[in-house]
C-alpha cells in the first residue's frame, strides 16, 4: 500500500472528528444561550437588552465579512433579507427571550429548537408540497408529545398559570418565525453568513433606534462584567461563531449528522442550568425531554419521502 493511499483515511477520520467537534462546538453554543440568557434575565438585564445586544454587537462582528461578498448580491436578495430578518432577528429574539425569563433555560430549550422542525415540516408539506415521510411524521408526534408532557417539569413560574400559558406561546412562536425563516433561507440563494448578517444589520437598523428612544434600557443598572458577558456571548458566539462552526460542520460530516448532534440542545441546556441555575428538572421532566431528543434525531434523520 503507498503512503498516500494510507494517508487518505487518516484525512477522512481528521476531518469527520473535526466536524463532530465543531458541531460539538455549536451545540454548547446554542444550549448554553438559554442559560446565560436567563442568567441575566433574573439580574439586571431585560429582554429589551439582551435583543439590543445580539443585533446591535452580531452586526459589528458579521459586518466585515459581509461586506467582502456583499457586491455580487442582487437586489432581491436584499429585498429578502428583509423578510428574514422579520423572522429571526428582532421579533425572534424577543419572544425567545421573554419565553425563557418566564420559565426555564431547560424549559425553552426543549420547546423552541424542538418544535422548529416541527413547524417546518408542516409549513412545507401544507405551503410547499414538501412530503414528510412516515418516519419523519412520528419523529414530529413524539416531540409533541414529549412538549406536552414538559408541564411536569413541577417548576412554577412567577406569575403562576398565565405566566405559564404566555412562555409556552412565546417560546411556540418563535419557534414557528424559526421555521419560515429556515424555509425562506433556503431558497433565497444566500449564504448562511450573508443571511445572518442581513438579519442583523437590517433588525440592528429598525430596532436600536426605538430601544434607544424607548427609555426601557437597563445596561446602566447592571454591572460591566454582565454586559460585556452578553455581548460577548449574544453578539460574538451566537451570532458569529455558532455560525461558522455549524456551517463548517455540514461541510465536514453532512446536515444529518450535524443535525443530529446540535438536536441535543435540550439535554445539554438542562444539564447547564443545574450549576447555573439551580434549576433541577423532575423526573418526568427529564423523561419529557429524553422523548424530545429522540423524536428529534428521528425527524431530522429520516428520508424525506414515505
Amino acid at each position: 500500500m503507498s503512503a498516500a493511499a494510507e494517508v487518505a483515511p487518516a484525512r477522512a477520520a481528521g476531518r469527520r472528528w473535526l466536524g463532530f467537534a465543531l458541531a460539538f462546538a455549536a451545540l454548547c453554543i446554542w444550549a448554553g444561550w438559554f442559560a446565560v440568557t436567563r442568567l441575566s434575565l433574573t439580574r439586571e438585564l431585560g429582554t429589551y437588552d439582551i435583543t439590543a445586544l445580539r443585533l446591535g454587537v452580531g452586526a459589528l462582528v458579521l459586518l466585515p465579512a459581509f461586506l467582502r461578498s456583499a457586491r455580487g448580491l442582487p437586489r432581491a436578495a436584499w429585498r429578502e433579507g428583509v423578510v428574514l430578518s422579520a423572522c429571526w432577528g428582532a421579533p425572534f429574539v424577543l419572544l425567545l427571550s421573554w419565553g425563557t425569563g418566564l420559565s426555564s433555560a431547560a424549559h425553552a430549550a426543549a420547546i423552541t429548537p424542538s418544535t422548529m422542525p416541527v413547524f417546518a415540516g408542516v409549513i412545507g408539506w401544507a405551503v410547499l408540497g414538501d412530503r414528510p415521510g412516515r418516519r419523519r411524521w412520528l419523529g414530529y408526534a413524539v416531540i409533541c408529545a414529549g412538549v406536552a408532557a414538559l408541564p411536569a417539569m413541577g417548576r412554577p413560574v412567577a406569575g403562576g398559570v398565565w405566566d405559564a400559558w404566555a412562555a409556552n406561546a412565546a417560546l411556540l412562536a418563535a419557534a414557528g418565525l424559526w421555521a419560515v425563516y429556515t424555509l425562506r433561507v433556503r431558497r433565497s440563494g444566500l449564504t448562511p453568513l450573508q443571511a445572518a448578517a442581513l438579519v442583523c444589520i437590517y433588525s440592528s437598523l429598525a430596532y436600536l433606534p426605538i430601544y434607544a428612544l424607548s427609555g426601557l434600557s437597563r445596561l446602566r443598572l447592571a454591572p460591566w462584567p454582565e454586559v460585556a458577558l452578553q455581548a460577548l456571548y449574544q453578539g460574538v458566539l451566537v451570532s458569529g461563531v455558532s455560525i461558522i462552526a455549524f456551517n463548517r460542520a455540514i461541510a465536514l460530516i453532512g446536515p444529518g449528522a450535524a443535525a443530529s448532534v446540535v438536536s441535543l440542545v435540550p439535554v445539554v441546556a438542562t444539564l447547564l442550568g443545574i450549576p447555573i441555575l439551580g434549576e433541577w428538572p423532575t423526573p418526568l421532566a427529564t423523561a419529557a425531554v429524553a422523548a424530545i431528543v429522540a423524536g428529534v434525531v428521528l425527524a431530522v434523520r429520516a428520508p424525506g419521502t414515505a
